[in-house]
């Protein structure tokens, strides 16, 4: 990240001053303790934690991500829970005129007790609380919270209602959905101080938080706003004054008691930020600071990056237009969807989000959507979105269910909302706020109306319209620039507008059991969901199972394949289109194909279809425990085979070939803002290398768009489908095409010759064969990660790769293909 000079001076001058001129901040996160409220036993405790993680490091349960534990731990869920801290205040700080405590997040019925005094009891885990506590505050203090378990509080909420809701009890309760379990995530439904507390400390004024809005940008000036939010007791006339980049662009006076300042300001000659494909995502520094003559009084600092975006939904011939456009440009989106990093949030470091962040730009994704049944992630999620020129489509967290619409509900939503859409507003990665994850799809499409009667119904889809089209959309249009989705997706398989409007989750592949190729067939606006599971990595499956020999019979790690039917569609699929191995280290290989082959095909069909088709976003990018799962990174963040093909399918400039009606087709994809030359040579050739036709294509492929660059009739051609493979090749790059599924294909069991030598940052390894060698999958007990794997060795050419490790020596690299796997 990019951090101003001038703030590190300006926080250097406010600590020469005494430091009782500004606002104050204590974090309370030491000397914790916790205890089962029917105990007298304290144990030790972390905050920001959770009561799971706090049992494991004091040994009083088994990890539930290992073998068949999560089973042995729900009681856990069921109990009331303690947490307790003393903590000091000096004298300088307890004559401050205004002392409050601040919860970040507590998960999730808590009261809150300081110096045996309630003052606080909450029911919202993504809520932020503020209190009062200096007229309670004194020199030696006890912080006493009482965790009570989610079910009381639902029972309490169900039997209030004469009909029952789907799905399941977790939807009277605020806090993360996937914690009651899902069909990729066990059911771990933690509680604890998940968020940081903060005791806050101020006099006359204190910044509350600053919306930089933008009025206007074009190329020569971007005009905006800085709308502070604050508390001042001050009657006269102060000052405040705005620098970007370390430079003052404006200084003011105004009187806190009379109006809230909005202040304008310019930036000439802006940098724009953009998704890191299409340009630099520039950040500028922009830092408010208040004064009372020559005493800083506060300041506060954004990070900001200037761009326009929108979403576009219009009526066309073929139905309605779905995309987004940043800074007037289109922009297709290539990516994923997000879910929690970890059941435990504690367990998740900067250090994870920096390189899963990472990962998403290597694999060329410029968009991430945050599900809905997850959590409003953490700050610096946001903030590295921002600088890595990531676009986030936000979920409320709302997801796969319908909710209750009584008066205190619906304020609890509310006040969650203003929370955090005011907590992200400011971020330059934010393109979208959607209302829910496939509640309207749920409630139009699954069954949910059944037996129901027209009373019934209607106060359901009322309650439903009360939050997600009254609620929410409000929220957001008068707290952020950003717009708003209702629900996504618009339509479900289940309606055929699913092709021609609005986003699609395309569930007919897996849930159905569809064949790949449906995906080349049945194309939508916008993909934001489609998916296909695969095993984890060998470390996975060998930590799930705490073994160091490869099992994937186990009841413990079957007990990690959370969909009912999942080792069956996958075995069902594989037999379609992959043999199908009987030794397990090959049927986890395959299983990885098989995924990365489904996915990238339906990514390809998706952008071949351009600008029809303006964005692919498939289920899912990573686990939250090690799992069976639709993820393409694992939990120990290793790449699976399709983040690999993902990276390849979401380059820039995409060759794609398709076969419809014996005609070959080939087109070139241009995501790029610039008319793109190529030249290409076209090779039509056996597993060998043997040459049956080569052709040179010469084109300009516009700026943003598919275009179709070359045709083959192949009923003129005498070739066997099942050994021959088209290789398209341009001076830096190769693109193939196979006309064969995988299981069909003639490839011979011939040995790879490989070459290693030490690398800066690892090892280089080389790779050459005399015939085709499909799939090629690098693996090695030493933790690092490949420059490339899961690729197709071409015959009498060399392939190399890196791998970025710290070991001394790869002695255990090992290499499997699809050549050397035996039904």
């Amino acid at each position: 990240m990019r951090y101003s000079v001038f703030v590190f001076v300006l926080v250097l001058c406010l600590s020469c001053q005494s430091k009782y001129e500004t606002p104050i901040t204590i974090e309370l996160h030491n000397g914790w303790q916790f205890k089962q409220v029917d105990s007298d036993t304290w144990s030790p405790a972390n905050v920001p934690g959770n009561v799971f993680s706090d049992l494991m490091e004091n040994g009083l349960i088994e990890d539930p991500f290992i073998g068949a534990n999560e089973s042995e731990v729900q009681g856990v869920s069921e109990t009331d829970w303690e947490y307790k801290t003393n903590f000091q205040v000096d004298a300088k700080t307890l004559k401050r005129k205004h002392i409050e405590l601040h919860f970040d997040g507590l998960d999730t019925y808590a009261s809150v007790f300081l110096n045996d005094s309630l003052v606080l009891k909450t029911n919202n885990a993504f809520r932020e609380f503020s209190v009062d506590v200096k007229p309670l505050l004194k020199a030696e203090n006890e912080l006493r919270i009482l965790f009570e378990n989610t079910s009381k509080y639902e029972a309490q909420a169900k039997a209030k209602l004469n009909y029952s809701l789907p799905e399941g009890d977790r939807i009277f309760t605020r806090k993360a959905q996937f914690q009651y379990g899902w069909d990729w995530g066990p059911k771990l439904n933690a509680t604890g101080v998940w968020r940081p507390i903060k005791l806050k400390a101020w006099d006359d004024f204190k910044i509350q938080d600053v919306f930089v809005r933008k009025v206007n940008l074009n190329d020569s000036i971007c005009s905006l706003v800085a709308e502070i939010n604050y508390d001042s007791s001050l009657k006269k006339e102060i000052n405040y004054s705005i620098f970007v980049d370390d430079t003052l662009i404006r200084g003011k006076n105004f009187k806190p008691s009379i109006y809230n300042p909005g202040i304008p300001f310019q930036i000439k000659s802006p940098k724009r930020w953009w998704p890191h494909n299409l340009g630099e995502p520039y950040l500028y520094d922009i830092t408010v600071v208040v004064k009372d003559g020559e005493t800083v009084l506060d300041s506060i600092s954004k990070k900001i990056g200037l761009r326009t975006i929108e979403l576009v939904t219009e009526k066309d011939s073929l139905g309605e237009s779905f995309y987004f456009k940043v800074n007037d440009v289109p922009v297709y989106a290539k990516g994923a969807n997000y879910i929690p990093q970890n059941s435990f949030q504690n367990q998740v470091t900067d250090d994870h989000y920096e390189k899963l962040l990472n990962d998403v730009v290597s694999a060329n994704m410029n968009m991430l959507r945050v599900w809905g049944g997850g959590i409003y992630e953490n700050d610096i999620f946001y903030d590295l979105c921002d600088e890595k020129g990531i676009l986030v489509w936000q979920d409320f967290m709302f997801a796969c269910a319908m909710y209750p619409g009584d008066k205190a509900f619906l304020e609890n939503v509310k006040q969650e909302a203003v929370d955090n859409v005011k907590r992200l507003r400011n971020h330059a990665s934010m393109a979208l706020w959607c209302g829910n994850n496939e509640n309207s799809e749920g409630w139009h499409r699954w069954g949910w109306q059944a037996d129901r009667s027209k009373a019934e119904k209607n106060e359901i889809w009322e309650n439903y319209l009360k939050v997600f089209d009254s609620i929410l959309p409000n929220t957001v249009k008068q707290y952020s620039n950003v717009d708003y989705w209702e629900s996504s997706p618009k339509y479900g398989r289940g309606n055929p507008k699913y092709e021609f409007e609005g986003d699609a989750h395309d569930w007919w592949i897996w849930h159905d059991e569809y064949p790949f190729e449906h995906l080349e067939e049945h194309v939508p606006r916008f993909m934001s969901e489609f998916g296909f599971q695969s095993f984890p990595s060998y470390e996975v499956i060998n930590y799930i199972n705490q073994k160091d020999s490869l099992d994937i019979s186990s009841q413990g790690f079957k007990n990690h394949q959370k969909h009912a039917r999942g080792f069956q569609i996958i075995n069902d699929y594989m037999e379609r289109d992959f043999p199908v191995p009987t030794r397990a280290e090959d049927y986890v290989y395959i299983s990885q194909l098989l995924q990365a082959y489904g996915i990238s095909k339906g990514i390809e069909a998706q952008r071949r279809a351009k600008p029809y088709n303006m964005g692919t976003l498939f289920w899912q990018l990573n686990d939250c425990w090690p799992a069976v799962s639709w993820s393409s990174i694992d939990f120990f963040g290793n790449w699976k085979a399709l983040h690999y093909k993902a990276k390849r399918s979401f380059e820039n400039v995409l060759i794609s070939s398709e076969v419809e009606n014996d005609i070959l087709k080939t087109f070139a994809v241009n995501d790029a803002l610039d008319d793109i030359p190529i030249n290409l040579t076209v090779r039509l050739m056996d597993f060998d290398g043997k040459s049956i036709m080569h052709k040179q294509i010469k084109e300009i492929v516009p700026s943003n768009r598919s275009k179709q660059i070359f045709s083959l009739d192949l009923t003129v051609l005498n070739f066997d489908k099942e050994a021959t493979i088209l290789k398209i090749e341009s001076t830096d790059q190769i693109w193939l095409h196979y006309f064969s599924k995988s299981k069909d294909l003639k490839l011979k069991p011939e040995s790879i010759q490989q070459k290693i030598t030490k690398s800066a940052d690892g090892f280089k390894i080389e790779l050459s064969s005399e015939t085709l060698q499909k799939d090629v999958f690098l693996f090695c007990n030493d933790k690092g990660h490949f420059s490339d794997n899961y690729f197709d060795l071409l015959p009498n050419e060399v392939k190399t790769v890196e791998f970025y490790t710290q070991a001394s020596s790869i002695a255990s690299l090992k290499m499997k293909t699809l050549n050397g796997i035996k039904n």
